[in-house]
């Protein structure tokens, strides 16, 4: 038939945890799904004068001429879908999330359109498993039709949609077989990046195994406590949904938090597999998933070794997300910790317009908010290369402001291990090499597993004539974030340390493997020139010098002719040699 334009109720309904679900049982999951639609939803729908539109593989929509029907229609199928669960265990309970909405569609006989449904299916999303929201014209029009209480969720920007919606959570008794009152009461998001971790799913009836995934929950619980810039919700807390069928997002409200981690275990024979997932809690939006294939010989060790996997995979997953949020806010409605992330972006592209651009955002989150400490570190950094990399600052008072930024991000928060890291470097870079290896270890007494702190000590290490422990620390940091935007200064310093080691094929391998990722940086062509002049191969030695000096030949004219700040006499002068070697004249 053609398309038509109409007033209409639109009710959107899908699973909560479908996935999940489905992973677990998905033959047993899509026979209880289709006998749920048959022998409830399609009655219930019927009989209040609606029709279902379509079915959406975990889920339908469908639509009302009445939008009090879509209301009681919605509150009779969570009765009913609370009444098939009683005897269903609640890890295997299908429980639908259902939003309603009133609108102009545009209807065809198969589907219908418009921003009416895209309202439907976004306050869908916003409701906890066995519950309704609505928009407020829906409750304006129901309010003194029905007898039901509706609890004002408050304004919600939703995907797509260029206007606020004011939501309203549905109380009309027992929905869900629970009582809907009993939610508890949204919390306000903390000042930093939050995140529960759920209990992991034991999928087996071996009663050891739920001590297994219990472990692994609590201890990295533990691990993430550790990073000084989450802020991770306490065991008590975050297990109470333990044996629940529970929505990420309900967890999000509840907990306050903006992720979540859930996970399950499976044990076949002497092989065990765990996956895990990071969602972003108010859209439900999966971050990072991984899957660990282990065989079962120390249980103990294996739980260490998934723990630590896991740790070191979400904290950068989680901070890249944070920048991606930033990214997203238009920079006048940023607040400090949205402009320190817009600046850490800035500060990742590795040039010195984008350098430029992470000292404002970094500025601007000192302005904002003088006592938080990420936003000297993070200005520090910039400052840092500005005069060591990008040569826009004059070195001698970038790396005296750096110290005093990164000294004053200190004070304000001494537990914060990026902070002492940064230090780290800035007392390396003014030859303090006893006080920045100091800084370094107190850096990963907080943090064992922050990459920056591994890599502060490798620096520190490297230039203050330990090159071969400075060398273990760089790996360490390279392997516990292979992904970071650093990785453009780790690989040139693991090929440096090399070089100091007197290593000079591994250096040059390590200098080839720094321009395959990064072509356009000088400092790997330098190392590759003077390695390769110790080993005799002078044809390339001085085609990677011409290399490294077509990139920019004030930055190697400057590192060659003047001994930096922070670099031994002697490593400058190993440097110096086997560039000579390499072709370079001093004059």
């Amino acid at each position: 038939m053609p398309s038509v334009r109409r007033l209409a109720a639109i009710l959107a309904a899908d699973v909560a945890g479908y996935s999940r679900l489905m992973g677990a049982d998905e033959e047993g999951t899509h026979e209880r799904l289709k006998a749920h639609l048959q022998e409830l939803i399609a009655p219930k729908i019927g009989e209040h004068r609606g029709r279902i539109v379509k079915n959406t593989g975990d889920g339908f929509l469908a639509e009302f001429a009445s939008v009090v029907n879509a209301v009681r229609c919605a509150a009779d199928v969570q009765h009913g879908m609370g009444e098939r669960n009683e005897a269903i265990p609640r890890e295997k309970r299908i429980e639908f999330r259902v939003g309603i909405n009133l609108g102009d569609v545009i209807a065809e006989e198969h589907d219908i359109f418009g921003d009416g449904v895209n309202v439907a299916a976004r306050l869908e999303a916003l409701a906890e498993p066995g519950g309704i929201c609505i928009s407020r014209v829906v409750r304006d029009q129901v309010r003194d039709k029905l007898d039901y209480a509706f609890e004002d969720m408050g304004e919600h920007q939703v995907k797509n949609i260029a206007r606020p919606v004011r939501v309203y959570r549905v109380r009309a008794g027992q929905l869900g077989g629970g009582e809907i009152g009993a939610t508890l009461p949204s919390l306000a998001l903390p000042d930093k990046p939050s995140i529960a971790v759920l209990p992991f799913t034991n999928m087996n009836s071996d009663p050891e195994q739920e001590f297994f995934s219990d472990g692994i929950a609590e201890d990295i619980i533990t691990a993430l406590s550790r990073y000084p810039f989450l802020f991770v919700i306490a065991r008590n807390s975050s297990f109470t949904y333990k044996g629940r069928a529970i929505d990420v997002k309900q967890v999000g409200r509840e907990l306050g938090v903006r992720y979540v981690l859930e996970g399950a275990l499976r044990k076949a024979g002497y092989r065990i597999r765990v996956t895990a997932q990071l969602v972003e809690a108010e859209t439900g939006k999966q971050v990072w998933s991984e899957r660990y294939d282990r065989d079962l010989v120390d249980i103990f060790a294996v739980q260490d070794e998934i723990t630590e996997a896991v740790t070191i995979a979400i904290a950068p997953a989680i901070a890249a997300a944070e920048q991606q949020r930033a990214m997203r806010k238009p920079p006048g409605s940023l607040d400090a910790w949205g402009a320190y992330q817009r600046g850490l972006w800035h500060l990742s592209k590795a040039s010195a317009e984008e350098n430029a651009l992470a000292e404002k955002f970094f500025q601007r989150a000192i302005d904002l908010d003088p006592i938080f400490a990420g936003g000297y570190t993070g200005l520090a950094a910039a400052i840092n290369r500005a005069g060591v990399m990008f040569l826009t600052r004059n070195l001698e008072e970038a790396l005296s402001a750096e110290e005093i930024l990164a000294r004053r991000a200190v004070a304000l928060d001494g537990d914060d291990a990026e902070a002492r890291s940064r230090l780290a470097i800035a007392l390396q870079s003014r030859g303090d090499y006893q006080g920045g290896q100091a800084e370094a270890e107190r850096a990963l007494g907080i943090s064992p597993n922050l990459a920056d702190a591994h890599g502060a000590l490798g620096v520190v290490l490297t230039f203050s004539g330990q090159p071969k422990d400075g060398l273990a620390a760089l790996k360490t940091c390279v392997r516990l974030d292979p992904r970071a935007p650093s990785l453009v200064y780790r690989l040139y310093q693991i090929a440096l340390a090399l070089y100091f080691c007197g290593e000079y094929e591994a250096a040059a391998e390590a200098a080839r493997q720094g321009i395959r990722s990064y072509p356009d940086r000088p400092g790997s062509y330098r190392v590759l020139a003077a390695a390769l002049g110790q080993l005799g191969r002078t044809a390339e030695a001085k085609q990677a010098l011409e290399q490294a000096i077509a990139i920019a030949p004030a930055h190697v004219a400057a590192d060659i002719r003047e001994r930096l700040p922070g670099v031994r006499p002697e490593d400058h002068a190993h440097m110096l040699d086997g560039l000579h070697k390499a072709g370079w004249r001093d004059d």
